[in-house]
């Protein structure tokens, strides 16, 4: 264990090292959700003082010497120097940054997919990802665009049954208009799997991390 470690607190229990390109929760001055990043960039950001670090246990708020002074906590992972064990950052606090980031949904295959929660939006049946495919509704041999009205999940049986037709022409119908999602922070995190549970005290409905035996 580093020197400022042994003065300041005894040596986690269970240590557990980190990739640095683990996610960190981001937050603006007002403590809205502003991005995911990576360990790495936290920890940059909390070095020059763009960031503070917020404990993930009582919220209490650390620049970068008060952060290395506190130690690092039983059981929770660290990032390793040649002289210091430093704690990853769950969460940050910008600094300057107060505004909330205007936020827009890029159109993709997997955002498509996202949306409709991967469920074939003809017949209803909620499709594993190898299987789901993507669905013009007026194709793109007739003039079809790639767009967000226009493009819909779809499993391969309705895929090869509708063809170049249109629903209509099939004799199918969909489970609702499609549209552009409204951004939300299940946009942005539902892409982890297994959020830091400090995450919960942020965002309420996140799943809760699975337990390793």
């Amino acid at each position: 264990m580093n020197q400022t470690a042994r003065e300041h607190g005894p040596a986690p229990k269970e240590p557990s090292t980190c990739s640095l390109d683990e996610p960190t929760l981001v937050l603006n001055r007002w403590w809205l959700l502003v991005s995911v990043t990576t360990v790495a960039d936290a920890l940059c950001k909390l070095y020059t003082g763009a960031a503070n670090a917020i404990h993930q246990d009582d919220f209490s708020i650390h620049d970068f010497h008060s952060w290395i002074v506190r130690g690092v906590d039983s059981g929770r992972k660290y990032v390793r120097t040649p002289s210091l064990w430093i704690q990853i950052p769950e969460v940050i606090l910008l600094t300057h940054f107060e505004q909330e980031p205007r936020r827009e949904v890029s159109f993709s295959r997997t955002q498509v997919f996202r949306r409709d929660h991967y469920q074939c939006q003809y017949c209803g049946r909620n499709v594993g990802r190898g299987n789901i495919t993507m669905d013009h509704i007026l194709a793109r041999s007739r003039g079809g665009k790639t767009t967000w009205t226009n493009c819909v999940s779809c499993c391969t049986i309705c895929n090869a049954r509708k063809g170049s037709r249109t629903p209509k022409e099939a004799g199918m119908s969909l489970l609702k208009d499609p549209g552009k999602p409204v951004w939300s922070p299940d946009l942005l995190l539902q892409r982890y799997q297994a959020p830091h549970e400090s995450w919960r005290k942020f965002f309420a409905h996140l799943p809760s991390r699975p337990h390793h035996s």
